[in-house]
């Protein structure tokens, strides 16, 4: 579990069946499944089907260790931002009324779930894994279809995130994402820089606790208490924390947009992850038909669970 010559990857997530998936595809396209070591954090509601999801199927030699968020006890409001604000009144009006700035941020971006400390556990990787060195970082809206070992042998060259950049459209560059009218942002960030994905990350555990970026993180979470630098989720703030700290990589090792945009079939067969970010997720039924079959070739109907509970 704690052996820096495997391949270790981590989720975090509530949804037992779309993180089966995740490691189900990984597993079945590894070429060294006893190898591979999933480190899973779910919430206390979900924790004890997941774990014996996890127990009583088994994943090609695959090791599964599944811990609950609640079990961090150093995860607090006296240490982490995002839980200090969720205390204050004025955010929880914000995300949880839904009525606050008139209308003018879209629904979706006041969705209590970007305010989940599951969503922003990828801050914490080093401590919520203080033993690992190096790490790959996946959602659990993706499907593996190729063997994933060659993403630890990259050479990240000193730097801590090694991410699939998303700057081909210029709506995926750092303007986008934040507030530019804001001194602190123009100041430190350039609006042209590249955007880049979260979804399948490579992390550098090493070089992150050397160089403190969760303390970066801390920053700049602190700077937006008023939400005046970014207004969603966990992109900008990742943008932010890992400006200058992040290596490029191939494209095929991360393939976005099939839960909301049609994706260039080549780059699908090429595709070493395929990402269903978007809204249309394959387990729903507004997923999009022609990729669903690319998610549900790793789901068991059969399963007699599956079964009980009228999944298909």
């Amino acid at each position: 579990m704690k052996d820096n010559n495997l391949y270790h990857f981590c989720v975090f997530s509530d949804n037992i069946l779309a993180t089966s998936v995740v490691v189900n595809s990984t597993a079945l396209n590894s070429k060294n499944p006893d190898m591979v070591v999933f480190h899973l954090v779910t919430d206390e509601v979900n924790y004890a089907a997941m774990k014996a999801w996890f127990h009583v199927n088994s994943f090609r030699g695959v090791t599964v260790d599944v811990q609950k968020i609640e079990d961090f006890s150093w995860l607090n409001a006296s240490y982490v931002p995002v839980l200090k604000q969720l205390q204050d009144s004025n955010t929880q009006n914000y995300y949880f009324s839904g009525n606050s700035d008139d209308g003018r941020t879209p629904i979706k971006f006041r969705n209590p779930k970007y305010l989940s400390m599951l969503n922003h556990l990828r801050f914490y990787i080093p401590e919520v894994f203080p033993a690992l060195k190096k790490l790959v970082f996946l959602d659990d809206d993706v499907v593996v279809q190729k063997d994933l070992s060659g993403l630890f042998s990259i050479d990240l060259n000193g730097n801590v995130n090694g991410a699939v950049e998303t700057c081909m459209e210029t709506f995926h560059r750092y303007h986008k994402y934040l507030n530019y009218s804001h001194p602190l942002i123009r100041a430190h960030f350039d609006p042209d820089a590249c955007g880049w994905a979260f979804g399948m990350n490579v992390f550098d555990l090493v070089e992150w606790r050397k160089r403190n970026v969760t303390g970066i993180y801390h920053y700049w979470q602190e700077k937006n208490v008023d939400r005046t630098l970014w207004k969603l989720g966990t992109l900008p703030p990742g943008l932010l924390t890992f400006y200058g700290l992040t290596e490029s990589l191939n494209p095929s090792w991360h393939v976005l947009g099939l839960g909301y945009t049609n994706v260039d079939p080549q780059l699908i067969e090429k595709g070493a992850v395929l990402h269903f970010n978007g809204n249309s997720k394959p387990w729903l039924k507004i997923g999009i038909e022609k990729y669903k079959p690319l998610w549900d070739k790793y789901v068991d109907y059969t399963h007699p669970i599956l079964q009980q509970c009228n999944f298909h």
